[in-house]
């Protein structure tokens, strides 16, 4: 294992330890807002005696926090954990399913979610008996649904300081679920520890201090960015405009150094027209990371053309808190995703053997450091960590001379055609790269002779005014898909397109690749 150092604290320590630093510097800031570090660690210390007075002081009980893009969620974050309690994170855009499924198996007895959130949850109030109290975090005038109670009650009525015993660095501070992209979501266990090395890690790797400045647009907060920045004593800005070229003016005005973004949005921004004319974030502006799933080429080429920074992503996932690789700035190569971050390593075993294979040769990742979760809720994480600590990341990739890692596509994504290993997410890329293409996802279509062959759905971006004139829906597809195919391997040649209105994608951008793959089963099947 490479030699690391990082605080023996627990994850709330970073936002005690900037304070101390820094106390008057702004920590967060919104469109209307802009909180110190010093007042985030007082609301901390607020929510942290509410919980621990409402808990009756137990170690390890549930609070769950909606990752809302709001300073808020920072202070119930660090509330929670300084109180003792284990923080459930709860998306807030996953409907009234979803919450059931997440405060039920995550047995959450106190809730701090928006109002919207917390309608939701009265309708299912009755199936959550663990559940005791929900705060509402974004009361306007103080008005909450009936039986919660508002936020700014806790944060008024709270001591100046929360004095009771410091967590143990080792223990559970986090239960994050995973997106469900391969199956029901599970539950993830991550110590103080595991979020505290990552926050460090992902610091360095991103080269955070505290003179930096992000912009996070981002549908929610999480928890990589929020305690790298505050491991850094970098000021947090948050972007809550969903249009992209708004988000552009934001980071100019806020002198952002890190543009945070996911694929979807940055693809987003690169196809749309106004990026020509838009704001210039700024000459301080040194990065636009991303980060999630995959970012097209293309896609990363047009912004680091318009912007004048690199477009570089990372790699990682809930299960490793979240960061194991990261590009470099000055080591750019398109289609990576970087070496690893620092106390990290990683390796490649063949995905039926399960030896280790050489550079250049495809496998399933593995990593191993001191991000790797604690386990699973369900106890099974004996499947994913071996002996000796090994975690099998379900990803297939492979890496280069230097250590930099090109991923190919997930494990339960990639097929078979004849014998031949078919990447979706590699014939999405060729797909993409046609102007008439606005979105896709490919899956695997059953056949009888070769196993499997590829299927692509495809959302079509508007015809322009100079479009051929006469073409129907299907001879563009026709069209797109013979010129795809010239790029494509012939194991990767699309036998079936259509038009589709547009991808199924988890509220964090995956694409639900299993949710299409079982309706082309039943479909082949009639």
């Amino acid at each position: 294992m490479p030699n690391f150092a990082h605080p023996e604290v627990p994850v709330d320590g970073l936002l005690r330890r900037a304070a101390r630093r820094d106390p008057d510097g702004v920590a967060i800031r919104t469109a209307t807002r802009a909180v110190g570090f010093a007042e985030l660690d007082a609301y901390a210390d607020r929510i942290a005696a509410f919980l621990h007075q409402e808990l009756g002081g137990a170690a390890g009980a549930r609070v769950g926090v909606a990752s809302v893009l709001d300073p808020v969620f920072a202070a119930a974050y660090y509330g929670t954990a300084r109180s003792g309690a284990t923080v459930v994170l709860v998306n807030p855009l996953i409907g009234e399913d979803g919450l059931r499924h997440v405060l039920t198996t995550g047995q959450v007895e106190i809730a701090f979610v928006p109002a919207a959130t917390a309608g939701l949850l009265a309708k299912v109030r009755a199936e959550l008996p663990a559940l005791r109290a929900v705060v509402v975090t974004d009361a306007a005038d103080g008005v909450v649904p009936e039986g919660t109670v508002p936020l700014h009650q806790v944060l008024d009525d709270g001591p100046a300081r929360f004095t009771g015993p410091r967590a143990d660095p080792g223990a559970v501070a986090c239960l994050q679920f995973t997106t469900g992209t391969t199956g029901r979501p599970k539950g993830v266990l991550l110590t103080h520890r595991n979020l505290v090395a990552n926050a460090k890690q992902i610091a360095l790797a991103h080269r955070l201090d505290t003179g930096s400045v992000t912009l996070n647009h981002l549908p929610l907060y999480h928890v990589m960015h929020l305690n790298s920045g505050m491991y850094a004593g970098a000021r947090q800005v948050l972007c809550q405009d969903p249009d992209p070229v708004a988000s552009l003016a934001a980071a100019a005005e806020a002198g952002a150094t890190h543009y945070y973004g996911l694929p979807a949005r940055l693809h987003a921004l690169a196809k749309d027209a106004r990026l020509a004319g838009a704001v210039h974030p700024g000459p301080r502006l040194t990065a636009v990371l991303s980060g999630g799933s995959a970012l097209a080429a293309q896609a990363a080429s047009t912004l680091r053309e318009r912007l004048g920074v690199p477009v570089i992503q990372g790699y990682g996932m809930a299960e490793l808190s979240p960061l194991t690789h990261c590009q470099q700035p000055d080591r750019y190569r398109p289609g990576m995703v970087g070496g690893v971050v620092p106390g990290t390593e990683c390796r490649l075993v063949d995905i039926t053997t399960r030896r280790p294979v050489d550079v250049w040769s495809t496998g399933e990742v593995q990593v191993k450091g001191p991000q790797v979760m604690a386990g699973y809720l369900d106890g099974e994480h004996g499947t994913r960590i071996d002996a000796d600590g090994w975690f099998s990341t379900g990803d297939v990739g492979y890496l280069d001379d230097d250590g930099s890692l090109r991923l190919v596509d997930r494990l339960a994504d990639v097929f078979k055609h004849d014998n031949e290993i078919v990447a979706p997410s590699r014939v999405e890329q060729v797909i993409r790269e046609d102007p008439r293409v606005a979105d896709c996802i490919v899956a695997d279509w059953p056949d009888a002779e070769h196993g499997a062959v590829v299927w692509a759905g495809i959302v079509l971006a508007e015809r322009g005014e100079d479009a051929p004139a006469g073409l129907g829906i299907l001879d563009v597809l026709d069209s797109l898909t013979t010129r795809a195919n010239e790029h494509l391997a012939f194991f990767e040649q699309i036998r079936f397109a259509e038009a589709i209105d547009d991808v199924p994608r988890t509220p964090t951008g995956k694409p639900e690749r299993r949710v299409v793959r079982a309706q082309l089963r039943q479909r082949a099947a009639a």
